[in-house]
């Protein structure tokens, strides 16, 4: 493992905050770290607002798009909310639909059939609402590349408002509304939004045109914040905001949907985190393994009974979406092993009847496990179909790119992609692939990082320290949480290993005289470390742990090392 320091901060902005706002040097450290430099600045980061969202009209073709809906509405005229299968577009059409029947429109709810209509609009889905005398489609998380698609509705008399977060192409559909704050002539002030998040404005503008508080949508922030977490995007500016406010009404007054989903959970009060990994996969599991409008169809429900038997059928789904990976990965692992092919720069694994849903997520535990750029292919019709993810800092699709000629079409970004190709190609592509790899990775980058914000020492984990740190939440990109170093640390003689084969380590450490109980999870290797007389350095982040109605602190361990 890398330890790697994240970029120095300016001393001299450090020491002016710090003045500022009246807190310690780490505290400062970790602000400036996340572009929080001025009281001002401090103030937004810790008490977020929904006064400071911005104006929903900023953004171009806003006006367009909510005078055209609430043209609608005067004509009486049914509406398709059309979204993608994922978490970001089964909320953004859960909120979007539930939000236009609360204005008497009549609503048809569409996400495509993964396998059938893949990723994003699709002629099936035009078609479906030409069927339904349906005259326009609000297109949620998904449009901005779909040139041809909205020239074929346009030809049937069906109009787009498009709402995506995705970076456009060189043109854009020909549509009523393009909304998507990264276009390049779009001045709206942020342009991190998710495709839930780029709804949300929407409902608003629609609200200010009907002269309707804005705190009677503020209900729907919840879905919001699912999906600023589950789409990974930046947990910053208006997503902070967002997000925070989102995970307010989680905790407080939960939608029967999310009730039923957390129905097991004991914790008091949920992350970001938490959502993330609680309720992201069982939506998720809808698109992956039966249809993402069950999905939606949950999220909508407010009927109890209604609601308990579809949490209860998407529960069973996130069951076989689980045993399928766990399977598949084996499978892998086992592949690799039996192939010698576990010191390649590359993994490349192929087998006819993995379920194409999960194997996204099997080439992210493969990534983990032998840490290189990761292909895994199954059978899709006639062709072979993959989910590539990559490594920090290489470029997986510029590598594609490289090993293009035995490719039939690819799509994705620097850390993931898919693509699919001919199964006779499969060995050609495959042996193209590791060689460019092996000729343009920095082997660096095939040895995992753990990058930190600053070194501290135990007894600066103050209950102060503590109790700003929590207001650092919510956690994700650019405000990741915060991670420290300490070094020449022992332990009190507690030392012990945890789980099946002692995978996992508890210890109470110490550093000089303040001692603190850590868990290094899938650590149990490194125990002789602790067992011995010497010193040795952690990384870690600072937990607080739930057990039996009490809690304590604790130190989640990422690593440790021999001290200098």
């Amino acid at each position: 493992m890398r330890w790697t320091l994240l970029e120095k901060a300016e001393v001299s902005k450090i020491h002016q905050l710090q003045e500022s706002i009246g807190v310690d040097k780490s505290v400062a450290e970790l602000l400036v770290k996340r572009g929080i430099e001025s009281f001002d600045d401090a103030k937004s980061f810790f008490r977020p607002d929904l006064a400071m969202l911005h104006d929903p009209f900023l953004m171009k073709g806003m006006d367009e798009a909510s005078d055209f809906i609430l043209q609608k509405r005067n004509e009486k005229k049914p509406i398709m909310v059309f979204g993608d299968y994922d978490v970001d577009g089964t909320t953004s059409v859960a909120l979007m639909s539930t939000y236009l029947r609360s204005l008497g429109f009549d609503i048809l709810s569409y996400i495509p059939d993964r396998y059938q209509e893949g990723y994003g609009v699709s002629y099936q889905g035009i078609d479906h609402a030409k069927a339904n005398g349906i005259d326009l489609i609000v297109a949620l998380d998904c449009g901005i590349k779909a040139i041809e698609k909205v020239k074929y509705a346009r030809d049937l008399g069906i109009d787009f408002i498009i709402c995506d977060h995705h970076r456009p192409g060189d043109e854009v559909p020909e549509a009523i509304a393009v909304l998507d704050p990264k276009q390049e002539d779009c001045n709206y002030p942020f342009d991190e939004l998710c495709g839930c998040g780029v709804g949300f404005k929407l409902v608003q503008a629609l609200q200010m045109k009907l002269g309707k508080p804005q705190k009677e949508i503020y209900k729907y922030l919840d879905l919001v914040a699912t999906a600023i977490g589950s789409d990974i995007v930046p947990i910053t500016g208006e997503n902070r905001i967002l997000a925070h406010f989102g995970l307010k009404l989680i905790n407080s007054r939960r939608r029967p949907a999310f009730k039923a989903i957390l129905e097991q959970t004991k914790k008091k009060e949920l992350t970001i985190t938490d959502v993330v990994f609680m309720i992201g996969p069982r939506i998720n599991a809808a698109g992956r393994m039966k249809h993402g409008l069950l999905a939606t169809e949950l999220l909508c429900e407010t009927n109890l009974e209604k609601v308990k038997a579809l949490a209860q059928n998407i529960e069973l789904y996130n069951a076989s979406r689980k045993d399928a990976d766990r399977s598949i990965t084996d499978e892998a692992l086992k592949l690799i092993k039996d192939n010698n092919e576990e010191e390649r720069f590359t993994t490349v694994v192929y087998q006819s009847h993995w379920h194409k849903g999960v194997i996204g997520i099997v080439a992210s535990r493969l990534t983990e496990t032998y840490y290189r750029p990761t292909l895994v292919f199954t059978k899709s019709g006639e062709k072979l179909a993959a989910s590539a993810r990559s490594v920090k800092g290489f470029d997986i699709y510029e590598a594609l790119e490289s090993s293009s000629e035995f490719i039939e079409q690819f799509g994705g970004h620097k850390y993931a992609a898919g693509l699919t190709l001919e199964e006779s190609k499969y060995e050609k592509f495959k042996t193209r692939f590791e060689e460019v790899v092996r000729l343009s990775i920095n082997p660096d980058l095939l040895i995992p990082e753990i990058p930190y914000d600053t070194e501290i020492q135990f007894k600066e984990i103050t209950p102060k320290f503590i109790r700003i740190l929590k207001q650092f939440a919510p956690f994700g990109p650019r405000n990741m949480k915060p991670t420290f170093v300490s070094r020449k640390v022992s332990t009190t003689g507690f030392v012990k290993a945890l789980g099946d084969e002692g995978l996992h380590l508890k210890a109470n450490l110490v550093q000089e005289e303040s001692v603190i109980t850590a868990i290094g999870f899938g650590l149990g290797d490194k125990k002789h470390l602790m067992d011995s007389n010497q010193s040795f350095d952690i990384i870690f982040t600072i937990e607080e742990n739930e057990w039996n109605g009490t809690t304590t602190l604790q130190l989640n361990l990422k690593d440790l090392k021999e001290s200098d």
